[in-house]
């Protein structure tokens, strides 16, 4: 077992600061770092996964995708990202103003909210909460209210359909996600984002994929089957689909506004993904083979790379299920989730119960 000790929550900037300035001004002045860190994370990990999109997508098809603004389309994201915020923001005759441009806002709120309790390594977390999980489950309704009340203000029938679709959709899987996150918190011991990653130090099979033994690994697949629908996206992608709604609750946003949904788009994927990380693949913990060569080695690289490549891989598989798998109706939707996924999770945290009181996990 890995000595937790060795991972204290503090960094060298944050102890800098507080030996520098006095504890109110240190505190804050840290809080503003953490909140600068974070935007900084939401800033840039769109424009890296519309990238990954796009370069995933052409290959899947074989192409090449965006080649000729920057390197190999480096600066196509970039591009893009400026044409939109330049582009003039329209709202439909009839719609309610406030709450039109409140929605997207909301929906990109949840995400950064989401991202603060994330330990991207040993002492790159802004909070550690002890409920963390319950944080989580909480804050992530926020881009559901998001999605419901742009479908509602934009006054078209396309739109209030996508709404009504989507908020069915997300409330529905986001009840497989509680399950699935509160059988990790059952297994751990903990409902600490940070403790829950401690939870799984050692070897490789020390994570909680293969630690809870076959059934770690159903529930991964069943966390992924769950997230691609939490987050609307193909194949999953009934409230933005093209051929019947035209956009779905999106239909009548345009320049910055659209850029804010889209934002959060990929920011909820990454959130999606590095929950998964934490979950199941140990976090920003080191994979540990029992070679001591090797496990040197490969400890030597700092955590927060470590949580990266394991999170933009779960990121890479959601994107293959994009491209991969068509489109079902949507009562085939709602039939996987309530005869398929919610009873499966039920007997996973009967059967994690019943391993916990037998000491075998």
């Amino acid at each position: 077992m890995i000595d937790t000790s060795r991972f204290p929550a503090t960094n060298a900037i944050g102890d800098f600061i507080r030996a520098t300035l006095p504890g109110p001004a240190a505190e804050l002045t840290n809080i503003v770092l953490a909140v600068l860190a974070i935007l900084t994370v939401v800033g840039l990990t769109p424009v890296a996964l519309i990238w990954m999109e796009r370069k995933v997508a052409a290959h899947f098809q074989a192409r090449l995708g965006p080649m000729r603004v920057g390197y190999h389309g480096l600066l196509q994201p970039l591009a893009d990202g400026i044409k939109l915020i330049f582009k003039e923001v329209m709202k439909p005759e009839g719609a309610d103003t406030f709450v039109f441009f409140l929605a997207p806002i909301l929906s990109a709120t949840a995400s950064f909210m989401v991202l603060t309790v994330i330990p991207f390594d040993h002492h790159l977390q802004v909070t550690d909460l002890a409920g963390g999980v319950l944080y989580v489950i909480a804050v992530a309704g926020l881009g559901i209210m998001g999605v419901l009340l742009a479908g509602w203000s934009s006054n078209n029938k396309y739109s209030l359909l996508g709404a009504m679709r989507s908020g069915a959709q997300m409330i529905s899987y986001e009840i497989s996600l509680a399950l699935l996150m509160l059988l990790i918190v059952l297994l751990s011991g903990t409902a600490s984002l940070r403790e829950i990653v401690f939870s799984q130090a050692g070897t490789v099979l020390d994570w909680w994929i293969f630690k809870f033994p076959l059934f770690g690994l159903v529930a991964f697949v069943l966390f992924l089957i769950s997230s691609t629908a939490e987050l609307n996206r193909a194949p999953f992608d009934m409230a933005e689909a093209e051929s019947e709604l035209t956009g779905g609750f999106t239909t009548e946003y345009s320049g910055i506004s659209f850029a804010m949904f889209f934002l959060a788009e990929f920011v909820n994927m990454f959130m999606a993904a590095s929950l998964t990380t934490t979950f199941f693949l140990g976090g920003f913990l080191a994979p540990q083979f029992g070679l001591a060569p090797l496990d040197r080695v490969l400890d030597a690289i700092p955590g927060f790379l470590w949580f990266f490549l394991k999170s933009y891989s779960v990121i890479f598989i959601y994107m293959w299920f994009r491209w991969t798998f068509p489109r079902p109706r949507v009562d085939q939707l709602m039939n996987l989730e309530w005869k398929v996924l919610v009873p499966a999770n039920f007997f996973l945290l009967l059967v994690a119960g019943l391993f916990v009181a037998m000491g075998l996990v």
